[in-house]
């Protein structure tokens, strides 16, 4: 048989999210949005994407906040603020960009994809590619907080109190992952007491903590630790925006009590608000709800414009 000339690979294509943006949709009041951008890349694994929801008209770099949907570390997704917020017009997001505050509102790898710290690890990537992307954005990169509800608050409180020796190294390495501010609702801080506040059995090998770390979390104490915002109240820590219902019985309000009062013992700026009559994601409480929305969004454009 004749010999084959070997033919030249041709060049490797860009990680996704080094590709160019995508185009923008409109929304309410001009708002623009740029759906499913990729932000890191996993090898072997789909792409991780957010969505950019930008304010109307801006001639100057606009402040941001990373959103963190909620769902356990087991379920969600980044099209949604919580349930309490389903078919509002404008959405929560649309509402923080009308304020002139842009929002990435980022998925994260689940714990049926992947275990801690992989989703902390996923959260600071997405701030890093606001960063990194910041020119084309028109976001200001010196603005930068972070929201969640819940798991999602849980992520966001640890993307104020973390350094970068939790950075993990997926998408976009180099830029800070520090946040100026943090907005947690009904968030857990101390997952070694979730059990106990609960009263559920802590040895449980399928509690949403223990699916999150591994293992029943009495066996992994250093794991469970280092997955618990609490281990890192310190001193000069960013502003936090606690909001909790006070009849929570999925994560009861003392972990937010926790957090508040270890933030405050440090000396840092912490503002605390519970909401009598609200269970977990606002639910018998819609004006809850509402009220833990506008309260978000003062707090942050008092801390970002």
């Amino acid at each position: 048989m004749p010999e084959q000339t070997p033919v030249p690979a041709g060049p490797l294509l860009p990680p996704a999210h080094a590709l160019p943006l995508p185009p923008a949709r409109t929304a309410v009041e001009g708002v623009r949005v740029l759906a499913g951008v990729p932000y890191a890349a996993i090898p072997g694994l789909r792409p991780l994407e957010l969505d950019l929801y930008l304010p109307a008209g801006a001639t100057a770099p606009v402040p941001a906040v990373v959103f963190l949907h909620g769902g356990g570390w087991r379920v969600g997704s980044r099209h949604s603020a919580g349930p309490a917020y389903a078919g509002w017009s404008p959405s929560p997001f649309e509402r923080l960009a009308q304020a002139k505050i842009a929002v990435a509102s980022a998925d994260y790898r689940l714990s049926g994809e992947a275990q801690w710290p992989a989703q902390l690890h996923d959260a600071k990537a997405a701030v890093r590619w606001l960063r990194a992307r910041a020119d084309e954005t028109g976001i200001d990169a010196t603005r930068i907080a972070a929201w969640g509800e819940s798991a999602g608050g849980h992520l966001a409180a640890l993307l104020g109190l973390t350094g970068p020796d939790l950075d993990g190294e997926i998408g976009i390495t180099g830029p800070s992952s520090a946040v100026v501010a943090v907005a947690a609702w009904y968030a857990p801080s101390d997952l070694a007491t979730i059990a106990r506040d609960t009263g559920a059995d802590p040895m449980a090998g399928d509690s949403r903590e223990a699916l999150l770390v591994g293992a029943p979390l009495p066996t992994v104490p250093d794991r469970v630790t280092q997955a618990s915002p609490l281990s890192y109240a310190r001193a000069s820590a960013p502003p936090f925006l606690l909001l909790h219902g006070r009849d929570d019985h999925i994560i009861p309000c003392s972990q937010s009590e926790r957090l508040r009062e270890a933030l405050a013992q440090a000396g840092n700026s912490v503002e605390f608000e519970t909401y009598p009559g609200s269970d977990h994601m606002w639910r018998g409480a819609p004006a809850a709800a509402a009220d833990a929305l506008d309260r978000t969004i003062d707090f942050l454009r008092r801390m970002l414009c």
